[in-house]
């Protein structure tokens, strides 16, 4: 049988054929003079060329027919699949393709490994599998997604072979939906055969949820019911109970206690223990129940033994007010007169900061009382925010709706070292000035030597950035190094000042060029140290400083350098990294007593970013406005947390300068006559961030700055006020209630929003946001599915707690809540699906007959199972196709000149005869002599007798020129031309055709050439 056929895309163009009978009729009348053999052949080629420009207007196509079979092979790596059977699997894999494969025929083989996500660990190729481990590394196995394994074999495969897919799962699919997927598969002509993989049918205790009620309010009594689900070994007795203890625990924030802790005997099947409970303080709790079996081999996984649950009591407001460790009393007066307006205040020192966002959920608004970013006197005692903390602080406020109040202080905003970080983008200011005018000029030197540290140079260079990121943009910074050429700034600077550059228009020049740095061994600390004395004593810069980290090698500096900056009043603070012992460590510590810096001893480098970190504080002082006299601050724009507030407000004496961001949406309340820069005169300020608030009041609240504000008698009310309008709104939820619950990986939150009178609320614009457990925005939307219902949903991927929020109106308040993903679906349960592998196996590909359900994957391959030909027929042979007609074009259009030539030229072929004959030795006899030189004569006569008659009808007579002897002369010309001409008429020839006259010349000079 050919590989080819052909097809057609417009088959309907095919009754054109019925006007062939109607060509041969034609054309074999108007074909006579032909003869038979050239009107034979004539009507041949016009019928091959009817016949392709027929098939070409019907869009030929070349179809190629492959009886080549592809098998993808789809293994289930998901954790519901034990270790030990996944090699099994490999090892089936392996064998199959071996025994099955058609090589001469040219079939192909693949492997396709799936979890969460699908990935392709061997394509289609055409030789056996050779390969002892699976490579491909599954990152997320904690689902099973046969869909996307599916579809991911189905892209994978050519579509030139006949294809089929050899599913090896236990079926417990619980993302995706397979079933909708496989007609698709179906309808592409693959088949599916199924491996069931047989779970042992072990005893299995799974703790399925923790049933909190959805409205818990303070101080009411309520029953959480706990459900364990006991699954046995199937026994004529109906199963064996299972003995083991169930806690029971409930953290809030830091503290967890232990609620329930008892023996208990699990009955096979659903098991519920109820627990009554009683919440006295408004907080975020998160409740977890575990099952401790007594016997290992009661219980096969322990990730299924215990389960989460987050709920949320709401009280009449709270406030986290967050101070500095060393500065302890100093808002001690504002923490006392919030209470006594009913605002709860919890303290907290930035030494004990809370540890997650579930924490945050207990206050509705919260305070940095003017800390500092990074705080300590020594490496021992240096505490700070981190990262995730500032991160859980913005997202508290900008996702869920929660306030964040700055009060000021010597060491806050930008002279804590808040510069540069996410709490400066929540806030209506800017920590950074960026008025050149103002003098808050300082300049900051670092020489780095670090290279016989553990890392080194990486160090190093976290420590710049570090550094320089705390810098004001008005702030002058240089590095000095040590290279082959000795001591070097690592950049250009201004001439007064080598070495150091403004870091506001070269911030990110500097950042590059200290990622590049690459330091050598200094070998004495003098030139470095005359070189930063140079460059800082001639910096414009009301505060100089310079930091030196070294494992105390280098040589001692001059005592002329030393004094060179104390004369200059510039300090230099120490850092001694992995030092040469007690010898290394007494120099950097009588370098930075002698100028009055500090000194700090370090074990490991990544103490170092927040060491300096605090010492790049000390060139940000100059934020600290404290103007001579003091300042009475003045109101200069209404709102409504200074309702009622006295508009001639005490004075201050200080406060930090900051910013006014370039935002409409900023707004200053309080401003300060000084300094003459109103943009850096900044008091009180507030603006909306998210779906929350935040404020800043960069004074004190009266322990330094604000004192005569404590004897203000609108002290109470403007604190009161002001803290109230930070907060998240904290009345009645109304009728509105919410819930979510967890299926197929997303998370579905539903709102249903009822009025006063019980009438559903409709066309609500509901403000909703959600975070993950990494504390990361995920996009939540509500939409109305009915009268006065919303849902939304977003997707849980991973295990954790999950906090929704939603806004359902402007002023309403938010409805909080959170969901916990305990452990994926891939733990709970415990059994072969066998309804959907038998369903799989069942869809019948178009074109070939259904898939089998082998025999299932035990602890080993099989013979049967091995036995089962993947590569059997049953599937709809493959087709390629490729438009073919433009080559039936060109070739119609070659046979239509050879139709023409036939038409045209008589051609004589009795040279073949002849040359036959003669090529087999065989001789004309004289009688066939004599008879062709007959014909060939009688020819001759014919064509004479022809030509004869041609001349008689020709009559071309040319008239003779008569010659003279009579001489003209040039002067008669004219003469001549007047006289009348004498001459013999002659009778003009009659009209005769160009051929017939051409035939007379030829015969006239043959005539002639005979005389």
């Amino acid at each position: 049988m050919l590989p080819y056929r052909l097809s057609f895309e417009h088959p309907i163009y095919l009754w054109l054929m019925l006007a062939l009978p109607v060509l041969w009729y034609l054309g074999f009348r108007s074909l006579g003079v032909l003869g038979k053999t050239r009107r034979a052949l004539a009507l041949l080629l016009r019928t091959l060329v009817w016949t392709i420009l027929v098939f070409a207007m019907a869009g030929v196509q070349l179809v190629r027919v492959s009886d080549v079979i592809t098998v993808m092979y789809v293994l289930d790596q998901s954790e519901s699949i034990p270790n030990a059977k996944r090699q099994v699997m490999l090892d089936f894999v392996v064998r199959n393709v071996k025994r099955h494969r058609d090589g001469r025929r040219g079939d192909k083989a693949g492997i396709i490994v799936f979890g969460r996500d699908a990935s392709i660990e061997i394509p289609p190729f055409d030789d056996e599998i050779r390969l002892r481990r699976l490579e491909s590394l599954m990152d997320r196995s904690d689902a099973t997604n046969l869909e996307s394994a599916l579809n991911l074999a189905q892209a994978t495969m050519p579509e030139d072979t006949a294809r089929r897919i050899v599913v090896v799962t236990d079926g417990n699919e619980n993302l995706g939906q397979a079933r909708k997927l496989v007609a698709r598969v179906a309808a592409a002509g693959i088949g599916i055969d199924v491996v069931p993989v047989m779970l042992d049918a072990k005893s299995e205790v799974l703790v399925e949820k923790i049933d909190l009620p959805s409205d818990i309010r303070k101080g009411q009594p309520f029953e959480a019911r706990i459900v364990v689900n006991n699954y046995t070994d199937a026994t004529p007795e109906g199963g064996q109970p299972t003995k083991g203890k169930i806690r029971v625990k409930q953290k809030v924030g830091d503290n967890e206690s232990i609620l329930l802790e008892q023996d208990i005997t699990l009955d096979p099947g659903k098991n519920v223990f109820p627990l009554r409970h009683t919440i006295d303080q408004p907080a975020p709790y998160i409740y977890q129940a575990e099952f401790v079996p007594d016997s290992k081999d009661d219980d096969g996984l322990r990730q299924n033994n215990s389960a989460t649950a987050y709920t949320h009591v709401r009280g009449q407001g709270r406030v986290l007010m967050i101070e500095d460790r060393s500065r302890l009393g100093d808002f001690d007066l504002l923490v006392s007169r919030l209470r006594d307006n009913n605002i709860e205040v919890v303290t907290q020192t930035n030494d004990n900061l809370f540890g997650s966002l579930a924490e945050l959920q207990a206050y509705d608004a919260a305070i940095l009382a003017g800390v500092p970013r990074v705080s300590g006197s020594s490496q021992n005692e240096i505490v700070s925010f981190t990262d995730p903390q500032i991160e859980m602080l913005v997202r508290n406020t900008q996702q869920l709706g929660a306030g964040l109040l700055m009060l000021g202080g010597p060491e806050a905003f930008g002279a804590g070292g808040w510069t540069g970080s996410e709490i400066e983008k929540a806030m209506p200011v800017d920590f950074k000035i960026k008025n050149a005018k103002v003098q808050a000029v300082g300049a900051l030197a670092l020489i780095m030597h670090a290279s016989e540290m553990a890392d080194g140079n990486h160090w190093q260079k976290v420590i710049c950035k570090s550094a320089i990121e705390q810098l004001g943009p008005s702030d002058l910074a240089g590095v000095l190094h040590w290279n082959f050429s000795g001591d070097a700034w690592l950049w250009g600077g201004y001439p007064s000042s080598p070495g150091l550059l403004e870091v506001g228009p070269n911030r990110r020049n500097m950042l590059a060029r200290i990622s590049k740095m690459t330091p050598g061994d200094m070998p004495q600390f003098d030139p470095a140290m005359k070189m930063a004395v140079k460059s800082l004593s001639s910096a414009p810069a009301s505060v100089k400083h310079c930091i030196i980290i070294s494992d105390g090698d280098p040589s001692d500096p001059m005592p002329g350098t030393i004094a060179a900056f104390k004369n200059n009043n510039i300090t230099i603070s120490t850092v001694a990294v992995a030092s040469h012992g007690l010898a290394g460590s007494q120099r950097l510590q009588k370098i930075a007593t002698q100028t009055g810096g500090k000194y700090y001893s370090v074990k490991s480098g990544r103490a170092l970013p927040r060491i300096f970190q605090r010492e790049a504080r000390r060139v940000s002082k100059p934020l600290v406005y404290e103007p001579p006299g003091g300042a009475v601050p003045e109101v200069i724009f209404p709102h409504a947390m200074l309702d009622g507030i006295d508009r001639v407000l005490p004075p201050v004496t200080g406060f930090v300068m900051t910013q006014t961001k370039d935002s409409p949406l900023a707004q200053v309340l309080i401003q300060s006559p000084k300094p003459d820069q109103p943009e850096n005169a900044t008091i009180l300020a507030a603006w909306t961030y998210g779906l929350g608030r935040t404020a800043v009041l960069t004074t004190d609240a009266g322990a330094r700055w604000a004192s005569a504000w404590n004897d203000w008698a609108d002290y109470d009310k403007f604190y009161s006020q002001l803290v109230r309008w930070l907060m998240r709104p904290t009345g009645d939820t109304g009728k509105f209630t919410i819930a979510t619950s967890v299926k197929d990986g997303q998370v579905q939150v539903v709102v249903n929003a009822l009025a006063n009178d019980d009438s559903f609320l409709d066309f609500l614009e509901m403000n909703a946001t959600a975070l993950d457990a990494n504390l990361k925005p995920i996009p939540l939307g509500m939409r109305q599915a009915a009268p006065g219902r919303y849902v939304g949903s977003f997707p849980a991927t991973t295990a954790g707690s999950y906090f929704v929020n939603v806004v359902p109106g402007p002023g309403a308040a938010p409805l909080t809540t959170g969901v916990t993903v305990p452990y994926s679906d891939e733990y709970r349960v415990r059994e072969t699906n066998l309804a959907l592998i038998e369903s799989l196996a069942a869809t019948e590909p178009r074109g070939g007959t259904v898939g089998e359900v082998t025999a299932p994957l035990e602890n080993r391959a099989s013979e049967e199972l091995v036995e089962t030909n993947a590569f059997r027929g049953g599937l709809a042979l493959a087709r390629s196709i490729r438009d073919a007609w433009p080559w039936f074009v060109l070739g119609g259009c070659c046979l239509f000149l050879g139709d023409v030539m036939i038409r045209r030229i008589a051609f004589d072929f009795s040279w073949v005869g002849r040359t036959i004959k003669k090529m087999r030795g065989e001789q004309e006899s004289a009688a066939q002599v004599v008879t062709r030189l007959d014909a060939l004569r009688k020819n001759k006569s014919q064509i004479d007798e022809d030509l004869q008659k041609r001349r008689a009808n020709v009559r071309f007579e040319p008239t003779r020129v008569e010659s003279t002897d009579d001489q003209v002369e040039l002067s008669d010309i004219g003469q001549a031309a007047s006289k009348p001409t004498e001459s013999k008429s002659v009778a003009a020839p009659p009209q005769t055709s160009y051929t017939e006259r051409l035939l007379e010349a030829k015969r006239r000079a043959r005539k002639d050439k005979g005389e």
